[in-house]
């Protein structure tokens, strides 16, 4: 079992004749990600990665040719919410937007259609996700996942990867990880994967990776401790932030009530979160739990 993608998910990737959509895809085939097709308008009729997969011009193209429920975007900022809702109307179940920059007035507009769509959306701004063996959607590095029974979650895409090294340090490793970004919009919450995590036979633990402002981790806490039977380590990045000064995402940033880093750890606590005061401790914390 996994969350969101297996090795049956067909994926179509947007930009993918793009610098970044090109040299990920490669990564992402080399992984063994089912890649069945690529979108840029324009260059319908052609084929690339070494003549291997379809180019088409729109995603509804692509997903009537293939079938492919799932997408992946690498596409500038100006156009991305655009990818996104195209994707959305053409009936894709899962969307990957690893775009950095989004305008927070497109998310919103974004954030209405895939829900009215019942599309899952996955960032933007976030590195991806991953079920360790089977398919990689975004620019995670897979070597450095180990199969196992841990999931992750996190705001952060350096410290998502941080977290895996950790776990498997101390010899646990992964079912799914996943960046969902660090937007102020994004489409899928913490709390959204730890449901997702609860529900997975094979997932026995969760680490999640939060930060600094906003209510999120606040909010996945609570629906934790009222429905979670699964162990979670935690670990809350900003801790030294002062007051009113953004830190790296553009939703990391303190206003100065409980969405500072004290504030949600100690919430975690109350919330029979196990959480670590550093990062470089959150595999030998997860491991302590699963004993």
């Amino acid at each position: 079992m996994s969350i969101l993608v297996n090795k049956n998910s067909k994926v179509i990737v947007q930009g993918i004749t793009g610098a970044e959509g090109e040299f990920h895809t490669k990564q992402m085939l080399e992984y063994g990600t089912n890649v069945v097709g690529g979108v840029t308008p324009g260059k319908g009729g052609h084929k690339t990665i070494d003549e291997t997969i379809n180019v088409y011009n729109s995603v509804e193209e692509s997903v009537t040719d293939t079938g492919a429920n799932t997408s992946i975007i690498f596409v500038p900022p100006p156009f991305a919410a655009d990818a996104i809702i195209e994707s959305s109307y053409a009936g894709i179940d899962l969307i990957v937007c690893i775009t950095e920059g989004v305008p927070i007035q497109d998310m919103v507009k974004v954030k209405q259609v895939v829900e009215k769509n019942g599309t899952r959306l996955i960032g933007p701004n976030c590195p991806g996700i991953i079920t360790v063996d089977e398919c990689k959607l975004g620019i995670m590095p897979g070597f450095i996942c180990q199969k196992g029974n841990i999931g992750v979650v996190s705001k952060s895409g350096t410290l998502t990867y941080e977290a895996i090294d950790q776990l498997v340090n101390s010899g646990l490793g992964q079912t799914t990880a996943i960046g969902i970004g660090g937007d102020p919009i994004i489409g899928t919450s913490m709390k959204d994967c730890l449901e997702l995590f609860q529900k997975d036979t094979e997932t026995e633990g969760v680490v999640i990776i939060g930060e600094i402002g906003g209510q999120m981790e606040i909010e996945a806490a609570q629906w934790a401790k009222e429905n979670m039977s699964k162990p979670i380590a935690g670990f809350i990045a900003g801790q030294t932030a002062p007051p009113g000064k953004r830190m790296g995402h553009a939703g990391a940033i303190v206003s100065g009530g409980n969405d500072t880093a004290k504030a949600k750890m100690d919430f975690l606590e109350k919330c029979d979160i196990a959480v670590s005061e550093s990062v470089a401790d959150i595999g030998a914390l997860m491991k302590s739990l699963m004993n």
